[in-house]
């Protein structure tokens, strides 16, 4: 395991413990086959984050919270974002035969990647004045791979919030002990954070019946009717 003891020159040791780097290569030296990427925030708070997988973010969250020199307990909110299905275009130079002669020519190509979803936790120490450390985890796609390990169960601060994110995003966290929605009610059907959400038009749910949610509500009992 790696050595804490010694702060690199130059450094204060909370600079240290906060390193990512030496954060990154602390937790896959302790937890065999961990994995764990730096993603790195352009910003100028430079607040770089740690991308975990999610077969090993358990046993990364209690390393975390557990290693004398961190100690991050408490995770004071935990986020989602919805990262669709993306495509990005590319020129390479490629050779073909054109009437005969091999030349070089540009051609555009086009790679998809593939959506996730990633969910962020904010974790600080108050006992070593450390912080905020986020700590990502992502799942495998939007549709059926959507399962996540629960952190409630080393900081239940994340219990409301990871219930959120359930709800409006769609994660399912395993081991959660209450895992419902918390927002919306228990027979609404999709997540209204995903970017692909398509909004209902006839609004049955909304408690206030303001001039355009009528309006929309008879062009949607309209319709109905016609079909």
């Amino acid at each position: 395991m790696r050595r804490w003891s010694r702060s690199r020159p130059g450094k204060s040791p909370r600079q240290v413990r906060m390193n990512p780097e030496t954060i990154q290569s602390s937790l896959v030296d302790a937890i065999p086959g961990c994995r764990v990427e730096i993603v790195a925030n352009a910003s100028p708070s430079a607040q770089h984050s740690l991308l975990v997988d999610a077969d090993h973010a358990l046993a990364a969250a209690r390393f975390l919270r557990d290693t004398p020199v961190l100690r991050f307990d408490f995770c004071s909110n935990v986020t989602g974002v919805d990262w669709p299905a993306r495509e990005t275009s590319a020129k390479v130079k490629v050779k073909k035969l054109l009437d005969g002669v091999e030349k070089e020519v540009e051609e555009v190509r086009k790679t998809t990647t593939p959506g996730y979803l990633e969910v962020v936790y904010h974790l600080y120490s108050h006992q070593n004045k450390l912080g905020p450390l986020p700590l990502r985890m992502r799942t495998q796609d939007r549709e059926a791979g959507v399962h996540l390990p629960s952190l409630t169960p080393i900081w239940r601060s994340a219990e409301f919030q990871e219930r959120e994110i359930f709800d409006l995003f769609g994660v399912i966290f395993d081991g959660h002990p209450d895992l419902r929605r918390i927002l919306m009610w228990d027979s609404f059907v999709d997540h209204p954070m995903r970017r692909d959400y398509v909004e209902p038009d006839d609004f049955e749910y909304e408690p206030t019946a303001h001039d355009e949610v009528l309006q929309r509500a008879k062009q949607h009992l309209t319709q109905a009717g016609a079909r």
